[in-house]
């Protein structure tokens, strides 16, 4: 039987963070679903197919990763994909009252999800998405937060405002 993780998130944009936690978490887990949340309530620079499309390249040499897009609860997608936690990433200690917030919502919406929870490596702790959207919106260098494929479609959306 196979351990599947889903790794969660907005991912608008993807970025090196990301990344590297769904490296770090192929070690652990024989199969990663990164499940991008269409979120409409945040208003997401880029569209869910622009996310995911941009996901997949990214992940493209990754074995034994999956991207997809969704749209309804966390627990769902886990059932779908037969995962047994959902990944998390804790860039600092302000990241883990929300975490563990939604953490205990899963748990009840479905025992038996666990929760696991990463810390980036050290050079990725402070990158955000947003962050990396806004030094990009003024002509910031992100290339060192992104994959060149993400920091082009950045440039394009900026650049078409």
């Amino acid at each position: 039987m196979s351990k599947i993780v889903v790794y969660p998130g907005t991912f608008d944009p993807v970025t090196n963070g990301h990344a590297d936690l769904v490296r770090r978490a192929m070690h652990v887990f024989d199969k990663v679903v990164v499940g991008i949340a269409a979120s409409p309530q945040k208003e997401p620079l880029f569209c869910l197919e622009e996310r995911v499309s941009l996901a997949k390249t990214v992940f493209s040499e990754y074995k034994h990763v999956e991207v997809c897009g969704f749209n309804g609860l966390l627990v769902d997608l886990a059932r779908d994909h037969d995962a047994v936690a959902v990944l998390r990433g804790l860039r600092a200690v302000s990241d883990f009252e929300f975490e563990f917030q939604l953490a205990s919502m899963n748990r009840h919406l479905d025992p038996t999800l666990e929760s696991i929870f990463l810390t980036p490596a050290e050079q990725f702790s402070f990158i955000s998405s947003s962050i990396v959207r806004e030094v990009a919106l003024f002509g910031g260098d992100i290339s060192t937060f992104v994959h060149p494929q993400v920091e082009q479609a950045l440039q394009n959306k900026f650049s078409s405002r």
